[in-house]
């Protein structure tokens, strides 16, 4: 994906607090909508798309490889706009390394950010347990 100059917000970290839930910090406030829509979420995992995650590791992110509102559902953890908890219908593979990768999340009151919200200090990798 290109990148961008629109100020936008970067997953700090991805967190498994259940078997089957992720908590995402985010390090500024965000857009509800955009960041509670699963359709802007991939989750990469070392065995391709297995669990809870929907692309391999040489996948590239597609509209078609994005996590599905049949497997995911995303509501805020608190008030702060920053704090998700991602529900999945699954449970994370023990063992397996997983990515978040979440794109087009945009910053509160804004709209129209198409690039990625990740970054080199972003901690998005945690193993299944």
């Amino acid at each position: 994906m290109e990148r961008q100059t629109i100020p936008h917000p970067i997953l700090l970290e991805a967190r498994l607090i259940a078997s089957n839930q992720i908590l995402l910090s985010y390090d500024k406030r965000t857009d509800l909508a955009s960041a509670t829509n699963v359709s802007n979420y991939w989750i990469r995992s070392n065995m391709g798309p297995v669990g809870i995650a929907s692309v391999g590791m040489s996948d590239a992110l597609t509209a078609e490889n994005a996590i599905r509102p049949d497997m995911a559902m995303i509501t805020p953890a608190d008030n702060s706009m920053m704090r998700y908890v991602m529900g999945f219908r699954v449970n994370a593979m023990p063992g397996i390394m997983y990515t978040v990768l979440p794109c087009f999340v945009n910053l509160e009151g804004m709209t129209g950010y198409r690039g990625e919200n990740w970054a080199p200090f972003s901690r998005n990798m945690f193993f299944g347990m």
